[in-house]
């Protein structure tokens, strides 16, 4: 299992050059169950990494181009009359894939991305009064531009609450530019990653009392904070699960506060500051400075 991911972290790597801590939190984020928010202006590789990680977990997907005609039903599906037997069928959407790839979410109307709350949280889509569960494991993996450009509106709050992490790509270094336009970039094949494996590993790594009681407390600095909004429960099991999880991808059975400092501003930044650029993470940095770590 070790080495499959360490597999397709190397093979991430060389899709994206350069960025070897965005892609471990990606990877991370997955591996926890969780979706993840790429945010970057456009042409820094942002659905490279989206279809690179798609293509490497072995899993279906479907990419989908958000628009300001989107509908909710372009995603989800719909319930066609069959004339011939005089009965309702459904026809799904690419909602129904291990893996949906939400190309710049934030051009799609309000409506059509609130179509993605309920598949998001409860893995389950809910259409004229039938319920019809999503495969697992199920992933969103989406993109969007800064708010400052055209035709973006921004997430509300319920959906940034959804996605696990939110990541930046920021301009790759020389160096990795070079390689980039020099070719030097590699393709990406499927990974034999065991999900059901994967996700039980994570459930299974330990945290002391101690350490558990530094991410309660980091939780609840934000409650006090009168400068931001405070965190969710589901920001601290959010939290939890990508700590495990980073512990996993170090090989080790058990949470450290590093584990949680290593994730904490991915995972709580976009909840903490929801329209902050993604670049300014001074909220969440502040927390980690003033809050006291057991070790």
């Amino acid at each position: 299992m070790f080495e499959a991911l360490q597999h397709t972290e190397q093979q991430l790597n060389q899709v994206l050059l350069g960025k070897h801590q965005v892609v471990r939190l990606a990877l991370c984020c997955l591996v926890a169950g969780g979706h993840l928010l790429l945010e970057d202006r456009p042409g820094v590789g942002k659905t490279t990494l989206a279809h690179a990680l798609a293509e490497s977990l072995g899993l279906s997907y479907r990419r989908v181009q958000f628009t300001n005609d989107l509908l909710p039903a372009d995603l989800t599906g719909f319930r066609i009359y069959d004339a011939r037997s005089a009965e309702f069928s459904f026809s799904p959407g690419p909602i129904f894939h291990q893996v949906l790839l939400a190309d710049e979410i934030n051009r799609a109307s309000s409506k059509s991305q609130s179509a993605l709350l309920e598949a998001m949280e409860e893995h389950q889509v809910s259409i004229d009064g039938q319920t019809y569960p999503l495969p697992a494991p199920f992933f969103v993996i989406a993109t969007q531009n800064p708010l400052e450009q055209t035709g973006t509106q921004a997430l509300p709050e319920s959906q940034l609450d959804r996605f696990t992490m939110r990541l930046s790509l920021g301009f790759p270094d020389r160096a990795s530019e070079r390689a980039m336009l020099l070719g030097m970039q590699q393709t990406v094949q499927s990974a034999s990653l065991n999900w059901e494996q994967l996700q039980q590993a994570v459930q299974q790594i330990q945290i002391s009392d101690d350490v558990l009681n530094y991410l309660l407390d980091l939780v609840n600095a934000s409650r006090t904070n009168q400068q931001s909004h405070a965190l969710s429960p589901r920001a601290s099991k959010a939290l939890l699960q990508c700590a495990k999880a980073w512990a996993l991808l170090q090989q080790r059975s058990f949470v450290m506060p590093d584990d949680i400092q290593a994730v904490f501003v991915a995972v709580c930044n976009h909840r903490l500051e929801p329209q902050c650029p993604v670049e300014k993470t001074t909220l969440a940095r502040q927390l980690l400075a003033t809050t006291v770590c057991p070790v």
